[in-house]
């Protein structure tokens, strides 16, 4: 059974580890520290939610941030757009958590009443492109390295 609910200050050491594991994976060498998913994730200013899902015993099985795009955002999107990272672990691929993250973000999207949520991707990140894509994001923008993913909330 997954349970979805709002990340906390307390989980962090857990989703850094779950991060760390699929950075690994990428062989990214992007942050990833406890403190990095506090200040990015959990405790973000433009953070709309920052959801994890976990199984019965309280493991954590993935997380889903949603931010707001506020002016000059690193990802140089319009003000006012959502922006959404999912991370599943890789034993928990293809089992729902994915879904079951997204209900979460997209009632808090909705009911913040964001227009678009883009979905930057690495163009080599097949289950990502996937997911989003199962989701209902299309690609609108392809730039280097990455494809960027949006679905439109109205």
């Amino acid at each position: 059974m997954i349970e979805v609910r709002e990340a906390t200050a307390d989980d962090a050491p857990r989703m850094s580890e779950l991060l760390t594991e699929i950075l690994v994976s990428w062989n990214s060498q992007r942050p990833r520290s406890p403190q990095h998913v506090l200040e990015n994730y959990i405790e973000h200013p433009d953070r709309i939610k920052c959801s994890i899902a976990q199984d019965e015993t309280g493991q954590i099985l993935g997380f889903q941030s949603l931010k707001i795009a506020s002016d000059g955002n690193p990802y140089d999107l319009p003000a006012g757009w959502g922006i959404i990272g999912t991370y599943v672990g890789s034993d928990a691929r293809r089992k729902g958590v994915g879904k079951a993250l997204f209900v979460s973000s997209w009632e808090a999207a909705v009911a913040v009443g964001l227009s678009q949520i883009d979905a930057t991707i690495g163009e080599d990140n097949e289950p990502a492109l996937a997911y989003y894509g199962a989701l209902g994001f299309g690609t609108y923008k392809v730039k280097t390295g990455a494809i960027c993913k949006k679905l439109k909330l109205n």
